[in-house]
């Protein structure tokens, strides 16, 4: 069980390192303004986050499941050569964590930004509405009085 728990761990360390470079390459497009990759990105880190939480929960039922331990209790008592593994697994979530979370504030960033501008746009086509007739002709200083009528 031990054994199979340290192969377990190790897939999921190896895992965990691919989710941060993919988390990295999320970031690079948001900053890049590069919407075209973002999309398979997306996918990519869906799948990945879903392999990881099924991961972590496969190993939290393999090795927790008759004890009232957590995984640092679990380590220390049944394999505690393997101490170093669970550091370099909890860092590298750490960094994903904060990876997805910078990433989350750009998104947002980036929305607030289209939404000012589209308000923008949308305030000077109202503004602009009158500015042309049915005939394609300028209409700017039309409403008033005309030049000799007086």
């Amino acid at each position: 069980m031990i054994k199979e728990a340290l192969l377990q761990m190790n897939r999921e360390l190896a895992e965990l390192r691919k989710f941060v470079v993919l988390l990295g390459s999320e970031q690079q497009s948001l900053l890049n303004n590069d919407t075209e990759s973002l999309l398979a990105l997306s996918e990519a880190k869906t799948q990945a986050a879903g392999q990881l939480m099924e991961m972590g929960s496969a190993r939290r039922k393999a090795l927790l499941v008759n004890s009232n331990d957590n995984m640092e209790k679990w380590i220390a008592k049944n394999a505690p050569a393997s101490q170093a593994l669970w550091s370099d697994i909890r860092k590298l979530a750490a960094e994903a964590q904060h990876l997805n979370s910078t990433n989350g504030e750009l998104i947002q960033s980036r929305m607030r930004n289209n939404q000012q501008a589209l308000g923008v746009l949308y305030n000077s086509s109202k503004s602009a509405a009158g500015i042309y007739g049915p005939d394609g002709q300028a209409n700017i200083g039309s409403a008033g009085r005309h030049l000799g009528s007086g």
